[in-house]
């Protein structure tokens, strides 16, 4: 059963959108022309570009030029001219530009006409010439090697001066007679233990107050009232007086 005239109508819609969120997706896009090439070398086309991460379809031109239209990239129109296949690049563009080419060199049919590169516009010339760029891997290590190249020179140079110092000094030691002997110092006799210093008492400190001489007993008679007993009695007499004399 044909399908009806609405099921053709979103079919179609169905393909400008699947154009167009490609288109967005994609990294690079290729326009390719691909008259002349049989299903089998088609089918042999896809397989190569896929370790480059790109998609090789067929659309029919007014769908892709509703999509281009659409999208803003009517650069694009002048190349939708004839048999037109779109490849999709997720990935390094330079890859699949290199299998575009091996591809092209065994199939004159297939004809790059140019297409988009991170947005920007580019012709069939320059996807020849992305072809013929290293590998990213490649230039990679080339950056490494030209960065490493200045350190491997300067650790050359500086073993080149030790080295030619090594020379210089040890021809001016021949020059000099060679190197004067050197004799071992003599060993030197174990110093003497010093005497242990005496113990000295700690001496009086110069502020120290001299000790006070006790005070007399009152109540024990001094030498002078043990040796004269009358002094005694003629104080005892005036105590008396002096009582009287009170009361």
């Amino acid at each position: 059963m044909a399908p009806t005239a609405t099921e053709r109508r979103e079919r179609k819609t169905a393909q400008v959108e699947e154009i167009t969120t490609k288109l967005d997706e994609s990294d690079a896009a290729v326009l390719t022309e691909y008259r002349g090439l049989t299903v089998h070398e088609l089918a042999d086309l896809r397989l190569q570009l896929r370790p480059a991460g790109t998609e090789y379809k067929v659309f029919k031109n007014t769908l892709a030029r509703r999509a281009v239209e659409s999208s803003g990239r009517t650069d694009l129109l002048p190349m939708l001219e004839g048999p037109v296949a779109i490849a999709f690049v997720r990935g390094d563009a330079v890859l699949a530009a290199k299998a575009l080419k091996e591809f092209g060199k065994g199939n004159p049919a297939l004809v790059v006409k140019g297409g988009l590169l991170a947005g920007q516009l580019l012709s069939a010339a320059d996807f020849s010439a992305l072809a013929d760029v290293p590998p990213r891997e490649v230039v990679l290590a080339r950056l490494a090697g030209g960065f490493q190249a200045p350190m491997v020179k300067a650790a050359g140079l500086f073993q080149a001066f030790t080295r030619n110092f090594a020379y210089g000094l040890q021809a001016l030691i021949d020059q000099k007679g060679g190197a004067p002997a050197v004799e071992a110092p003599a060993e030197e006799a174990p110093a003497e233990e010093a005497p242990a210093e005496e113990a000295v008492a700690p001496a009086a400190p110069d502020d120290a107050a001299p000790a006070e001489a006790p005070e007399p007993d009152a109540a024990e008679p001094t030498a002078e009232e043990s040796a004269d007993p009358a002094a005694g009695e003629v104080d005892q007499n005036e105590a008396a007086a002096e009582t009287a004399a009170d009361e």
